[in-house]
C-alpha cells in the first residue's frame, strides 16, 4: 500500500553473531523451588554475568528489555532508540546466536520523539520541553488578551484551531 520514504537514508541493517557462554552461568545449583516460583527457571541463570558478557563481547549499548529462561533456552533482549539486540542461548551447551538490528536514522528520530527505549534522562528532556512549550503558549495567550486590537481575531483563531484539532481527533483517532 504505502511505502515509507527513505530520503536516501539507509534502512534496517542486521548483524548476526554466534558464540559460547560459560554453561555454569546457565545452570546454577539453587535450592528446590518454592510453590510460589511456579517452576521459574530464570532463578537458575546468572543473569548479570550473561548480560554483561554479551555487552562486553558484542558492544551492546541498549538497555536490557527482557530476560526469559525456560528449561532449554534463554532469551535476552536489549533495546535502544532505533536499535534492538536479541540473543538466543542454548542452556545445555552455552552456545548462542545474537541478532543485532539497526533500524536507521528515521527510526532513531521517531523513537526519540516518542521517548521509546530512551531511558529516564531523555524522558526528563521531553517533559521539560513540554513544560516550556506550555509556558510559551500561555504567555502568548495572555499577550493576546492584553492587546485590544488583536483580542477578537486572536480568540476566533484560538476557537477555530481548537475545533479543528477536536474534529481531527474525533474523525481519525479510533
Amino acid at each position: 500500500m504505502f511505502e515509507p520514504i527513505a530520503f536516501g537514508i539507509p534502512d534496517e541493517r542486521r548483524v548476526t553473531a554466534e558464540g559460547r557462554l560459560d554453561s555454569r552461568w546457565l545452570n546454577l545449583d539453587v535450592p528446590a523451588a518454592s510453590p510460589s516460583d511456579d517452576g521459574d527457571e530464570s532463578r537458575r541463570v546468572a543473569k548479570l554475568e550473561v548480560v554483561e558478557y554479551l555487552r562486553k563481547t558484542h558492544g551492546i549499548r541498549g538497555a536490557l528489555a527482557e530476560f526469559r529462561a525456560d528449561d532449554r533456552e534463554c532469551t535476552v533482549t536489549f533495546k535502544g532508540p532505533g536499535y534492538a539486540d536479541d540473543a538466543f542461548i542454548d542452556r545445555a551447551s552455552g552456545r548462542y546466536e545474537l541478532s543485532q538490528t539497526f533500524h536507521g536514522v528515521v527510526a532513531v528520530i521517531n523513537d526519540l520523539h516518542k521517548g521509546r527505549d530512551t531511558g529516564r534522562a531523555w524522558s526528563l528532556v521531553i517533559d521539560a520541553s513540554a513544560a516550556l512549550m506550555t509556558v510559551i503558549s500561555l504567555t502568548g495567550l495572555v499577550l493576546l488578551l492584553y492587546l485590544k486590537r488583536r483580542r477578537i481575531p486572536g480568540l476566533v483563531v484560538v476557537v477555530l484551531g481548537t475545533a479543528a484539532v477536536a474534529a481531527v481527533v474525533a474523525l481519525l483517532v479510533p
